[in-house]
């Protein structure tokens, strides 16, 4: 992974892995924070894999492999698909725009690769082309969207900002001319604080679709088959997906967070796993996990040792 140029900056802090490469912080975490949930400043994403799909075959190929409906979606229409194993586990999240000509997805640091190995061995005689083109491309998020961009820059809009396919030869020059950088730590407190899984971090070897909540924003439940897709439709016939998301309330008197992989446990058994643990500048020290689903939605939790409350994110 190639260090961004956006960490000589002032006061600018390596985050570790996952998000090894970029800052993770800039010196003040929580007024990054609260500048970000103002609609102001950016967040460097550029270790995050870029990978590109086009042909004119690509849409209904995609279609076809992965969660979403991507047969008529719209040139600049943002969307969120995933890849599933055979059994149905979540291997892939594609956070996509196509531009009228090629798809656009970023995925998690060091997915890239393996992704495009996997699309390119289920090619056959389709017109597409799938290139990793993360050397040349960044990803930058932007907490609002401030209008007009040059042409040779994409944008996938969300409800929460915007994200810059930018040159990566460009992405010094913006660190420059641009105010407000925030780290990976304030876009991390955010994300915690929205409930917003991110595979890899909520996601574990066996995680499938219904456990984080992900139905609504990366699943079409009414198109043809893919891979995983049996899964799927047997539990959300049933409805009991073995584990669920929570998020957690912690005790702000330990100085440490949990840890990612951190037991979560009840009366003293384990019933889950923190998978992300953040400070907010408003909720104080906060957590997602994922947890058997049968764990009373009421109980008090200790998430790596830390006395918590729970609140529902995937109901029981």
């Amino acid at each position: 992974m190639s260090t961004s140029p956006l960490l000589s900056l002032p006061r600018a802090v390596a985050a570790e892995a996952p998000d090894a490469g970029v800052a993770a912080h800039y010196g003040d975490p929580l007024r990054e924070q609260r500048r970000l949930e103002a609609g102001e400043g950016f967040v460097d994403l550029s270790h995050h894999d870029v990978v590109r799909v086009s042909g004119p075959d690509r849409l209904s190929w995609l279609h076809s492999l992965s969660t979403q409906h991507l047969t008529n979606l719209e040139p600049h229409e943002a969307t969120t698909t995933l890849v599933l194993s055979p059994k149905g586990h979540i291997e892939h999240a594609l956070y996509g725009v196509d531009d009228g000509e090629a798809f656009w997805a970023h995925v998690e640091s060091g997915e890239g690769a393996a992704l495009v190995a996997f699309l390119d061995k289920m090619r056959f005689m389709l017109r597409v082309e799938v290139a990793d083109v993360g050397a040349d491309y960044a990803i930058v998020y932007e907490a609002r969207d401030l209008g007009d961009t040059p042409e040779d820059v994409l944008v996938r809009r969300m409800p929460y900002g915007r994200e810059l396919f930018l040159p990566r030869e460009r992405l010094a020059e913006y660190g420059r001319t641009h105010a407000d950088p925030a780290g990976m730590w304030a876009y991390e407190a955010l994300r915690v604080a929205a409930r917003r899984p991110r595979v890899g971090q909520e996601t574990d070897h066996r995680t499938i679709v219904h456990e984080l909540g992900l139905i609504d924003s990366a699943v079409h439940l009414d198109k043809g088959c893919y891979r995983g897709q049996e899964t799927v439709a047997r539990v959300h016939n049933l409805g009991k997906p073995p584990r669920r998301l929570v998020f957690l309330h912690l005790d702000g008197t330990p100085e440490a967070l949990p840890e990612h992989g951190a037991p979560v446990e009840l009366d003293g058994r384990q019933v889950g796993f923190v998978t992300s643990a953040a400070r907010h500048h408003e909720l104080g020290p906060i957590a997602l996990a994922l947890v058997k689903r049968n764990t009373a939605v009421d109980a008090e939790l200790q998430a790596g040792g830390v006395a918590a409350t729970q609140e529902v994110v995937v109901p029981a």
